[in-house]
């Protein structure tokens, strides 16, 4: 069974292969969510943006990106910088071990925002 580990929470918990991140995320009591967003969120549709994730081990356990995710993200301003890492937890599936910290920060400041 794969294990995902949650840095900001200090938390792993293991998952069946082919689980739903952000499924099993809130399952196991962790806030994906920011702010208002705990009850305005699309619920797992992939629309609203507010589940997103930074997987920092494990890149290659996680189902590949879809077209809807790919769309959404690239619309988020805590995506530049990270775009090979941020994934929204409702459209991920976990194929192995995973680490991923949650609700990132945005990082207007960064190396990468101007480039």
């Amino acid at each position: 069974m794969p294990t995902i580990t949650f840095t900001n929470e200090k938390k792993e918990i293991q998952v069946p292969n082919g689980a739903n991140l952000r499924a099993e995320a809130l399952r196991a009591g962790v806030g994906l969510y920011p702010g208002v967003h705990k009850v305005a969120n699309c619920h797992g549709l992939g629309t609203c943006g507010s589940c997103r994730v930074l997987v920092t081990k494990g890149m290659e356990n996680t189902s590949p990106k879809g077209l809807l995710e790919a769309a959404r993200l690239a619309v988020s301003l805590a995506y530049v910088g990270n775009e090979q890492t941020m994934r929204l937890a409702c459209q991920t599936r976990v194929e192995g071990d995973i680490t991923v910290t949650t609700r990132p920060p945005l990082n207007l400041f960064g190396e990468n925002f101007f480039s």
